[in-house]
């Protein structure tokens, strides 16, 4: 029994709680930041199961080296050359520069009289083509098409052959004359008669789309077209008695 109790006391001395001593403020700092520093440092690695499955980041970074500056500079002189080949305007200077026909003076003019037009040269600087206004108006054929026109008009045609800027020509396929006292019909032109006209310009016309579809056949076709077209500036219209103009006081 004694050595019971002995061993009794023994036990229940340890186990009282001691009273702690207080903990100087610099030891309780310290201990807060190493607490706080464990579950903010990063995991440990975790050892791959298998390491076939483990493909390196093929996201990399390099700095830019003088060779590389140096292809680049090549490419831009490269841009530019291309860029300065094709300039606005120059599509309308390959309308207006055509290739030599090879054919001969008189096949020139054949063919430009089945059109109803003849070439009579270019306009010279001293001349003074244009007129004031006259009441005179002609109705006048250039290929399929038909135009009324009076003194100043200026019309736009199917490109003319053979003929440049500046070049004067006469529309000879004139099918009625008419003015304020008489009106002369042709059958079907009249020969006596002409338009005399100068080219302006050669241009090209709005693109225009053209789209073919062929239902349930997978068949679709998309194509431009820009129609060549040459512009006239009527300056005169002979063949018609015309009356004196009158200057009208304002």
């Amino acid at each position: 029994m004694a050595s019971r109790r002995c061993l009794f006391r023994l036990l229940s001395g340890r186990l009282v709680p001691q009273r702690s001593q207080p903990l100087a403020p610099f030891s309780i700092a310290t201990r807060t930041l190493t607490s706080l520093s464990d579950p903010l440092a990063p995991p440990a690695p975790r050892a791959l199961a298998s390491p076939r499955l483990y493909y390196p980041s093929r996201c990399h970074f390099a700095t830019r080296s003088s060779g590389d500056e140096d292809d680049e500079e090549d490419e831009e002189e490269h841009y530019d050359d291309e860029g300065s080949d094709g300039e606005w305007g120059e599509e309308d200077e390959a309308v207006a520069a055509k290739k030599p026909s090879g054919k001969t003076e008189e096949e020139k003019v054949a063919e430009a009289a089945e059109i109803g037009y003849k070439v009579v040269g270019p306009l010279e600087g001293d001349e003074k083509p244009f007129k004031p206004y006259e009441p005179v108006f002609a109705v006048v054929q250039i290929g399929s098409h038909q135009f009324k026109v009076s003194n100043g008009d200026s019309i736009f045609t199917e490109r003319l052959k053979f003929c440049d800027v500046n070049d004067k020509l006469i529309l000879n396929r004139v099918l009625m004359l008419g003015s304020q006292t008489q009106t002369v019909i042709g059958r079907p032109i009249l020969s006596e008669a002409a338009v005399h006209a100068v080219v302006e310009e050669h241009a090209l016309d709005a693109k225009v789309i053209i789209f073919k579809k062929k239902r349930r056949k997978n068949y679709r076709r998309t194509k431009g077209h820009r129609q060549e077209l040459t512009k006239l500036r009527i300056t005169n219209i002979e063949g018609i008695d015309k009356p004196e103009t009158v200057a009208v006081a304002a």
